[in-house]
């Protein structure tokens, strides 16, 4: 991205007339005119924008990642609510099936949320298929749930936040295409009037 430095009017003013071309601007050490600079300013602006757009929408991939593998464990663990009688006294147990590696980790920070203290390495599928009570299920359903929830969220506030960036880089390359136009038309406005 280039610097726009401004030049000391005093001595603009001492070397007019002296074969200087007068501008106020410089773009990387080259003297420019408003136009040029305008046009360099919203260039800067949407490529500036764009940077910021590329880290959004990687967290955003990485979130709806986060999200499917939520989905998929709140459906595992839903279904195995279902082999639970509704009166079931708390003695009943069921094995949790179908859990994929990719959903260990979000199933162990369910686990923790729930009250549960961290497995660390003995985390593992022998340790997710043992048996579960009906209270483990459920808690764990809530812990899903409240995990989902809050990754919506954020995905809502990133969603809001990359709108925005998305209107202001189109902003950016509208001004820098509304300024070359105008800048075309005085030229040949000039050119005519002449």
């Amino acid at each position: 991205m280039s610097t726009v430095t401004t030049q000391d009017p005093i001595t603009l003013s001492q070397n007019w007339g002296k074969n200087v071309s007068f501008s106020d601007f410089k773009i990387g050490g080259k003297a420019v005119d408003f136009q040029d600079l305008m046009i360099e300013v919203s260039q800067n602006r949407a490529v500036t924008v764009e940077g910021e757009v590329t880290p959004l929408t990687t967290r955003i991939r990485t979130r709806n990642s986060e999200l499917d593998k939520l989905g998929g464990l709140l459906a595992i663990f839903t279904k195995a609510q279902a082999n639970f009688d509704s009166d079931d006294g708390g003695g009943a147990q069921t094995t949790i099936s179908g859990i994929q590696s990719n959903q260990w980790e979000m199933l162990r920070q369910a686990y923790i949320m729930r009250g549960g203290d961290d497995p660390g390495a003995t985390w593992n599928s022998s340790w997710a298929n043992s048996k579960w009570s009906k209270s483990s299920v459920e808690g764990t359903i809530q812990s899903l749930k409240s995990m989902i929830d809050s990754r919506n969220n954020a995905a809502q506030a990133d969603m809001s936040r990359l709108q925005s960036l998305v209107d202001r880089r189109d902003e950016s390359y509208s001004t820098a295409s509304t300024l070359m136009t105008s800048i075309s038309d005085t030229r040949s406005n000039l050119i005519r009037n002449l």
